[in-house]
């Protein structure tokens, strides 16, 4: 059976390219191939005036810079993982969706969380964004990555019921890159007095919580750690934002597993803190599709 490949989009920023050699790592990490996509960002009149020549001209600027930066992309790509197979492609279409339909198929897709220039780093914004609530595997954002390797790779558990294809994901890439795992579930605290049907009652203090979580936490842990004996793993029950919380453990981990499941309207969902996460990392943060229901 074909291994399936890990895609990195690029846009020719620096940032993207980073995120390209983030990318070739992994695949020789996973022995995978490596596919690098671009795509041309076109104004929308500039589809549609074929011949026109001012409008053709700048069309043949941008696909140029497309293909230059692939160019670039691949050869980083070598550079930084010797011996991984290398292909590149363009796309047609516009870059957001175009780039997310690559991750059908694929190990993950790897982008970086902006490019330069006010134009484009409204794109790649834009891609790396939709692509994180959009695709249907896994997407890396590489933002600032630490020089050396820190040996952690930390996850949010948020539903216990949904998160089981992120703490796979997470288990895996810690086996892969012998680390070590941190699982952290983090809370927002109750008003210490609420009112319900008219009287008032006193809610569970952080304490009281703590000590509920973390048994739960520890009970959903422990087939994977038979799973994965040779992963060091730690939990935490955190009292706060669990956004903050998860963009402080950035700042220490290599990498920061976020779990994605379908939100229902009007009830409030996992959507904010997978934003506040992709905005703030101190490094790269992978968001993990859910096959379970919510």
């Amino acid at each position: 059976m074909a291994v399936k490949p890990i895609v990195a989009g690029t846009d020719g920023s620096e940032e993207s390219l980073r995120a390209v050699e983030w990318a070739a790592r992994e695949a020789a990490l996973r022995g995978a191939p490596l596919r690098i996509v671009a795509a041309a960002a076109t104004l929308p009149r500039m589809t549609s005036r074929a011949g026109s020549g001012e409008y053709d001209r700048v069309t043949d600027v941008l696909l140029a810079d497309r293909d230059q930066g692939l160019a670039v992309a691949a050869a980083r790509a070598a550079a930084a993982a010797p011996g991984v197979l290398i292909d590149t492609d363009d796309l047609v279409g516009p870059p957001a969706r175009s780039v997310t339909d690559t991750g059908s198929g694929a190990l993950m897709l790897v982008l970086g969380s902006r490019g330069i220039g006010a134009f484009t780093a409204l794109l790649l914004g834009s891609v790396s964004r939709y692509a994180a609530s959009h695709a249907p595997c896994p997407v890396v954002v590489v933002r600032d990555e630490a020089p050396s390797p820190r040996g952690l790779i930390g996850v949010g558990i948020d539903d216990p019921d949904t998160c089981g294809d992120a703490l796979a994901f997470a288990f895996a890439e810690a086996s892969l890159r012998k680390a070590a795992l941190l699982a952290v579930h983090a809370w927002h605290a109750p008003q210490p007095e609420i009112s319900r049907a008219g009287q008032a009652f006193t809610a569970p203090g952080p304490q009281a919580i703590s000590a509920d979580a973390a048994p739960q936490l520890t009970a959903l842990l422990s087939g994977w750690r038979a799973k994965y004996p040779d992963v060091l793993v730690t939990q935490e029950v955190a009292h706060g934002h669990p956004g903050r919380v998860l963009v402080g453990l950035s700042a220490r981990a290599d990498l920061v597993v976020v779990g994605r499941h379908v939100e229902h309207p009007g009830l409030p969902g996992a959507g904010s803190v997978r934003h506040a996460v992709l905005n703030h990392a101190h490094g790269p943060v992978v968001i993990v599709p859910s096959n379970e229901p919510a």
